[in-house]
């Protein structure tokens, strides 16, 4: 397996397999370990007016897990193409609205990188894939068009179901990076799964999600921000609580942005026992000569047993 290819699967969260890792920077020789477990994070930094930073070099950054500080072994800034896919509600509560959503799409297609893998779900209580069949990701806009306007709004919400289809879709993708940006209020009145369900398969994968609200209170649209809040906090990801349909569709744009900028760390855990527990994971960035900067990540992972790792 070359150098190359083995990098990639490694990428994908926490693996055992023999390891290449660049030690400390981009371009440092890759050092051989054996057998080992590399947990990786996809990490977004905030300045103090929600803009995203980037160019942090890799010595900014501390990860610590179960409050014990870990050696960073692996660190990318660079922007590399990432699989996506919107969720988007489609439900009787869109009627009046679909041309945000699809504005919202279009606004993140145009600010993405070239290479990405986009798809479509469009939920109300049944959950539908927006691309044609056979076809599981584009990069072509006017394929991603239609797919955004394929489906009337109508009909109930069942958002827990969309978003875990949509994890399962993103694993067929063959980029390593992967994320969800998902368009709801944040309300469920279908869905066979469950919210822990949902929060579930959210933490155990490795996509970032991120949550745009369609709630409009001044409307009479209230939805449940918790929801977003939760779902995006359990992936790394940010919610976003947009006051108007002009600000929804500066939310797309602003996450493609966001995912760009955005950083790839990874380390061995000092810890090797695999027992399935959950882990808490906590990274912190300092930067000389910056200040109010944030960090936005996933709050832990969950090691492969002893079965899942043999």
């Amino acid at each position: 397996m070359t150098r190359i290819r083995l990098l990639c699967l490694l990428l994908t969260g926490v693996v055992s397999v023999p390891v290449l890792v660049a030690q400390g920077t981009q371009d440092a020789a890759p050092l051989f370990r054996a057998e080992s477990d590399l947990v990786v994070l996809h990490v977004n930094v905030f300045d103090g007016r929600s803009d995203a930073v980037g160019g942090l070099p890799h010595d900014a950054f501390r990860v610590f897990e179960d409050g014990q500080e870990q050696a960073i072994t692996f660190f990318s800034g660079a922007d590399v193409p990432v699989a996506v896919g919107l969720v988007l509600d489609n439900s009787g509560s869109m009627i009046a609205r679909q041309r945000m959503s699809i504005a919202g799409g279009l606004a993140f297609a145009r600010s993405s990188h070239p290479e990405d893998e986009l798809f479509t779900v469009h939920f109300n209580e049944h959950v539908a894939y927006g691309l044609p069949a056979g076809l599981a990701f584009t990069n072509r806009e006017t394929l991603l068009e239609a797919a955004l306007s394929r489906f009337k709004p109508g009909g109930k919400t069942a958002l827990y179901d969309a978003v875990i289809d949509a994890l399962d879709h993103l694993e067929e993708a063959s980029h390593q990076k992967r994320a969800l940006v998902v368009l709801s209020d944040g309300e469920d009145n279908a869905s066979r799964h469950s919210e822990d369900d949902m929060m579930k398969r959210a933490r155990d994968g490795d996509a970032i999600i991120y949550t745009v609200s369609s709630a409009n209170p001044r409307h009479g649209l209230g939805g449940d921000p918790g929801v977003l809040r939760k779902l995006a906090g359990a992936a790394g990801g940010v919610a976003y609580f947009p006051d108007s349909d002009k600000e929804v569709v500066e939310s797309f744009d602003d996450i493609a942005g966001n995912i760009r900028r955005a950083y790839s760390i990874g380390y061995v855990p000092r810890n090797d026992d695999h027992d399935g527990g959950y882990r808490r994971v906590k990274v912190t960035v300092r930067m000389p000569g910056r200040s109010n900067l944030r960090v936005q990540s996933r709050d832990g992972y969950r090691p492969p047993d002893h079965a899942d790792a043999r």
